[in-house]
């Protein structure tokens, strides 16, 4: 026995469950508005409550726990904490450095733990309709800012020729599009193109169809659809798509094979597969140096792997990989695949397929 290293470790195990409970922390401030009223200026517990109509008693606790933390500066003497500008840049704003609305991913999954200690001993998984709504807003809410400031800017020219090919009109479709945003951001980026947005949650297609109205596009549709079968269903397949957009819905599939395949029986000859996705090895040994490998695996074991496994699907993970992922673009059809890091969003990376 090596007394260092257990204690080490012990210290270790100890800051995790601290760490866990500021995520929570987080999660609150995000949900509650603090953390955008205490980077107007200091505050004691009631003068934030008052500047967010919220209980005094509460915000004092939550107070002390983010100040435990090191979030907050607080000065004893006038009982105001301060959010440095250094740390508010990370938790407040619209700018896609803001990480506290990815707080809610884990807070929404914490609830599933003890259904998915029951797969661990039966197999399968949990279907997709157990982890929503709040999945749905939580997913929206995770990428929003990063899709809103980046999606054109940064993302879309990895991809070469693709803008022009937007620019000049084009037909795209959005798989698994979630609450619409991606879909909506191109439709209005792009009014010479049409846009086609496909999901299989209705709260979700509810609301990409609002935003789209608030919007006021008229260049996008949506469709409540499983994209394994909506091509058997929908005559707007009949037409090859120029371009099909997949963020972040390929290594939950049911049938990953299935859909690749069909993203390519559905894509004109020149046409183009952009698929944003996790930015992770195939192989564990290869991911152990990422600083994000045990947030990769712990969401994909209490949800991506879960909703493919529940309807005894592939189980891809979200740690499926870039040389299986590769592997699988090139089964499915395409000739071409290239992978483009996101020097502003580590976590992901686009995979540019071309038949």
């Amino acid at each position: 026995m090596d007394q260092a290293r257990a204690k080490t470790f012990a210290t270790r195990m100890s800051g995790a469950y601290v760490e866990a409970m500021v995520t929570l922390m987080v999660d609150l401030g995000y949900r509650t508005g603090l953390f955008d009223a205490l980077a107007t200026g200091p505050a004691t517990s009631a003068e934030l409550a008052e500047r967010t109509d919220l209980s005094e008693r509460h915000v004092r606790e939550w107070l002390g726990s983010i100040a435990g933390a090191g979030i907050t500066d607080y000065d004893a003497d006038t009982g105001r904490h301060t959010l440095p500008p250094e740390h508010a840049m990370f938790l407040c704003g619209d700018s896609p450095t803001n990480l506290a609305a990815s707080a809610g991913m884990i807070t929404s999954l914490a609830p599933h733990v003890g259904e998915v200690a029951r797969t661990f001993r039966e197999g399968g998984g949990l279907p997709y309709a157990v982890y929503r709504p709040e999945f749905t807003t939580v997913m929206d809410q995770s990428g929003r800012r990063k899709y809103t400031n980046l999606l054109v800017s940064h993302y879309l020219p990895l991809a070469e020729g693709l803008p022009a090919r937007l620019e000049q009109g084009a037909r795209a479709l959005d798989l698994g599009c979630g609450t619409g945003h991606t879909t909506n951001l191109l439709a209005g980026a792009f009014p010479t193109s049409t846009f086609l947005g496909v999901d299989i949650a209705d709260d979700a297609i509810t609301l990409a169809r609002a935003e789209a109205e608030r919007l006021d596009l008229d260049n996008v549709d949506y469709a409540l659809h499983d994209i394994r079968t909506i091509a058997e269903h929908d005559d707007r397949f009949a037409e090859p798509f120029d371009v099909v957009f997949g963020f972040d819905v390929i290594h939950d599939q049911v049938d990953p094979v299935g859909v690749l395949a069909g993203i390519r029986s559905s894509l004109a000859d020149d046409g183009f597969f952009f698929c944003y996705d996790i930015a992770a090895h195939s192989a564990l040994e290869d991911n152990l140096d990422n600083p994000r490998a045990a947030l990769i695996y712990g969401i994909s074991t209490l949800h991506c792997m879960q909703v493919s496994l529940a309807h005894e699907g592939a189980g891809l993970g979200t740690a499926w990989g870039q040389e299986l992922a590769t592997e699988m673009f090139r089964d499915a059809g395409f000739s071409r695949v290239d992978i483009r890091p996101l020097d502003l969003d580590p976590m992901n990376q686009v995979y540019v397929c071309r038949p």
